[in-house]
């Protein structure tokens, strides 16, 4: 499979350091509400008067709407710049907040809930498409590490910060919040990110003589991308879950469960720059390999009854599964050597999209019809399983692509 020298190059040493800490920013104040808000998800539910059923439905929306945004918002990226979608992508995801803050029943929450994930989709699928713009090859595993750990440092202020608010104003102040901090992002992002021209200009032009936009879509292996998705769908759901478990199992406040969901984001500050370090250091799908099978035993932990095991437990879960999100990125571009950098990260963010639908709805229905969570955790410690069979199987296939590379090269 040939390089295609048409692809952007990074930008120089000096220089991307910066673009790279005005994107941390803009993903921080995004990442603050993405996951942060779910100490507020027991006070929505009792006050839209939701099912676990329809609770795993508002979560789950995050990958619906990923389904319908992660492929255009990379194609957008590609041909009118990553700057300009992502300010439009945070301005939408604060008009989503503010909106939810003044719902009046489920229906309205769960539109506004929509409307907030679609802002967030674009904007974070602009926010992988500048790193792989700006960050030198050697540095991607690393940066894609340091951005995870800022955007677990986000979650971590994100709990406790919405927590404290709603405990003397009410959930509503608190959603108002995130979204006053989503706002305060994209003006620092517009203010120190500065998009390349040629960038776009090569996007605008590529429109006519490319492959097209969808061409990465007729390589067979495309279609397996987006299974990869499942590599986080056992944190993402443990994340949202937590605190209806926290206070069904071990009878803990919305306080308390803040607690916990911040040891589990902390402990994802040190695991996410030591993965991105073993990304870059050895070969990258053996290392998201070892990460899914350390959450086997994790995913089969979460079904104690004892708190320190369960709080550990979940420590694991969700940080692996964060660290695996942001190394997929630089990993999957293995696969598919010079393809159009913003449409093969919506690609990768779709199978993203698809089970943090299917993790928590599914955790819902599982809680609804058991009555317990336990099956739920024995059925996200049989993903982490087939998620490390395939990340085995494409890493066969990358290995045969660059061996097949080498040989046209040489």
């Amino acid at each position: 499979m040939m390089i295609d020298d048409t692809v952007p190059q990074p930008a120089p040493n000096r220089r991307w350091v910066i673009l790279y800490v005005a994107v941390v920013i803009a993903m921080m104040a995004m990442q603050m509400s993405s996951l942060g808000f779910s100490p507020l998800l027991p006070a929505i539910q009792k006050e839209f008067a939701m099912t676990y059923s329809q609770m795993g439905t508002f979560t789950g929306i995050y990958g619906l709407v990923a389904l319908v945004v992660s492929v255009p918002a990379g194609i957008l990226a590609k041909q009118y710049g990553e700057k300009r979608i992502m300010a439009i992508g945070l301005s939408i995801l604060a008009i989503g907040l503010f909106t939810l803050s003044l719902a009046e029943n489920y229906a309205q929450g769960l539109s506004a809930r929509a409307l907030w994930i679609f802002g967030y989709r674009l904007a974070f699928v602009c926010v992988m498409t500048a790193i792989a713009l700006t960050v030198p090859p050697q540095y991607k595993g690393r940066s894609m590490g340091i951005l995870g750990a800022m955007s677990a440092l986000a979650t971590v202020l994100g709990a406790p910060f919405c927590a404290e608010i709603a405990a003397t104003l009410g959930w509503r102040h608190a959603i108002m919040a995130f979204g006053g901090m989503a706002l305060l992002g994209m003006l620092l992002f517009v203010s120190f990110y500065q998009q390349r021209p040629e960038v776009v200009s090569a996007g605008a032009q590529g429109a006519g003589k490319s492959q097209g936009a969808f061409s990465a879509f007729r390589v067979p292996i495309v279609w397996c991308i987006p299974l990869l998705g499942l590599t986080n769908a056992g944190g993402f759901a443990a994340t949202f879950f937590l605190p209806s478990v926290l206070k069904a199992e071990f009878n803990l406040t919305a306080t308390a469960a803040a607690g916990v969901i911040s040891a589990a984001y902390i402990t994802a500050i040190f695991v996410n720059p030591l993965c991105g370090y073993l990304a870059d250091r050895f070969n990258r799908w053996n290392v998201l390999a070892c990460m899914m099978a350390l959450m086997i035993p994790a995913s089969l932990a979460m079904t104690s009854h004892n708190l320190f095991v369960f709080e550990v437990s979940a420590a694991f879960l969700i940080s692996l599964g964060l660290s695996a999100t942001n190394q997929l990125y630089p990993t999957v571009a293995e696969l598919m050597r010079g393809r159009d950098v913003g449409p093969l990260m919506g690609i990768t963010a779709l199978g993203g999209g698809i089970f943090g639908y299917l993790g928590p709805q599914v955790l819902g229905w599982l809680r609804d019809a058991s009555g317990g969570f336990s099956a739920g955790w024995y059925t996200l410690t049989g993903v982490a399983t087939f998620s490390m069979c395939l990340i085995l199987f494409l890493k066969n296939y990358a290995d045969r692509q660059n061996e097949k590379f080498a040989a046209h090269t040489a």
